[in-house]
């Protein structure tokens, strides 16, 4: 499936004009990076050294609002469009110049993302679902992984005739997807969850429940289908592991027989590993933004975690405030950020960011190829 408009380019074109831009600018392979510019020609640039290197890519574009984002120049952490504000960035595009300009910038990612590399993008419902059909058009709808669907702010009470939005959707996407970096984060139970999954208590106060020996499946001549201490696998099902495992969980007390003599294994409260995560998640942006749009810090890490190992590079091209750029640097990535906005490089350079390289490239030209 493809999404036609006016003016839209075939993915060699935009390739094609991705590899005629070049700077003079030396770079550090081993030190993250800051560039003041144009994002496309950045990405460009990027590709003559960074081609298939970068493991995660998380953006947050402009939402094809059509309004300008200022910042207050003479109250800290205020968002306002009075007359001391300065424009953070302008927002101001038709929708098919606001797809063409996102669908270029994710032309170059994909080529920029390691084999085992993915894209996290951030929109709103309005625009996303026209996102959502280009992402597919230029991954392929393989490699898909989740929409997941963000609480973003409390319930609205609006008069427009309509149900509050309360939420926003962040596209996730792999390049391989038999191959993504998947570091599978598990989170805490919570206590309600625990007193309905644990629901028993053991002498010692510890809550467990319990779990049967067996599970689905026969096994036909393997040990798991021998009878244990007399006690024969029911019919269609194996013994979870060899059988001699339950000697020793038993001698441990780790194993509960029923007054009919029916044993069961406990499962302990406190030995959880944790649930996996699902795709809706409760992450309130700042109440007190330092840019437009700041999004909520958890929530990056989270990302940066799951899909990112130690020695991998974080990618955001469009970095805002730095957001991306600190929870990097807070985990031990190496990162590369780009905006364009003074605004915006003024507020990543007061945040905490590591060492980094900091390139202007706003007044550079262009080196022909």
């Amino acid at each position: 499936m493809e999404l036609y408009y006016e003016d839209k380019k075939d993915q060699k074109q935009i390739l094609e004009k991705a590899n005629n831009i070049n700077y003079n600018i030396n770079i550090n392979n081993n030190e993250s990076l800051l560039f003041k510019g144009d994002n496309f020609k950045v990405l460009s640039f990027l590709l003559k050294k960074y081609k298939n290197k970068i493991d995660l890519v998380y953006i947050d574009p402009p939402f094809n609002t059509a309004n300008n984002f200022y910042v207050s120049k003479t109250r800290a952490n205020s968002i306002s469009s009075n007359k001391n504000s300065e424009l953070a960035y302008s927002d101001k595009m038709s929708k098919e110049e606001f797809l063409e300009f996102l669908r270029e910038r994710i032309v170059i990612i994909k080529e920029l993302l390691s084999d085992k590399g993915s894209l996290y993008l951030h929109i709103d419902y309005k625009i996303g679902q026209y996102v959502k059909i280009i992402m597919d058009e230029i991954f392929g709808e393989e490699n898909f992984k989740n929409d997941i669907t963000r609480i973003k702010s409390n319930p609205k009470n609006f008069y427009r005739k309509a149900y509050g939005n309360e939420k926003d959707v962040i596209l996730f996407y792999s390049k391989n997807a038999k191959n993504n970096i998947w570091n599978d984060l598990r989170i805490p139970l919570e206590e309600d969850e625990i007193n309905e999954k644990f629901n028993k208590k053991d002498e010692k106060g510890r809550r467990y429940t319990t779990i049967p020996l067996h599970a689905p499946g026969e096994t036909k001549n393997g040990i798991t289908g021998q009878p244990w201490r007399n006690i024969p696998v029911p019919e269609g099902r194996h013994w979870r592991t060899d059988p001699s495992e339950f000697d020793k969980l038993d001698e441990k007390g780790d194993i509960e027989w029923s007054s009919k003599g029916n044993p069961r294994i406990k499962k302990y409260a406190d030995e959880h590993k944790g649930k996996k995560i699902q795709d809706i998640w409760k992450f309130k942006d700042p109440q007190r933004p330092i840019y437009p749009t700041e999004k909520n810090m958890e929530m990056i890490k989270r990302i940066i975690l799951q899909s990112s190992n130690n020695n991998s590079i974080v990618l955001d091209c469009f970095a805002g405030s730095g957001t991306t750029l600190e929870c990097a640097n807070e985990l031990g990535r190496r990162w590369i950020g780009v905006d364009n906005s003074n605004v915006a490089i003024d507020k990543i350079k007061n945040r905490k960011i590591g060492k980094y390289q900091f390139n202007d490239i706003t007044n550079s030209d262009i080196t022909n190829m």
